[in-house]
């Protein structure tokens, strides 16, 4: 299967930004350690207000659907999302055919 990116923007509710950037930080160490095989995963904040996104690149839907079954990210998703307001809008991103 081909490679699979993309970046998931998001506003965090007023006063939960602090919350949010150390739950994200947790995050983003245990990933590194624990999915050597993910081929990004960061979280960047935005130039507007409360506004952040996180990238994510797999070279396969196999290493997403990993992903998103691991404790970890089971620990952490619901408490990064409880610092979300509403939800997240995700754009995947298409690598050009050479």
């Amino acid at each position: 299967m081909s490679r699979i990116t993309f970046v998931s923007r998001m506003t965090v509710k007023a006063g939960r930004e602090a919350e949010f950037v150390g739950l994200c930080k947790e995050l983003t160490a245990i990933v590194r350690e624990k999915e050597p095989e993910i081929l990004w995963f960061d979280f960047f904040k935005l130039r507007e207000p409360n506004r952040y996104c996180v990238v994510e690149s797999f070279a396969a839907e196999a290493d997403e659907h990993h992903h998103m079954s691991t404790p970890h990210l089971a620990h952490y998703g619901p408490k990064i999302a409880d610092c979300v307001e509403g939800t997240w809008v995700r754009e995947y991103l298409d690598p050009f055919e050479v």
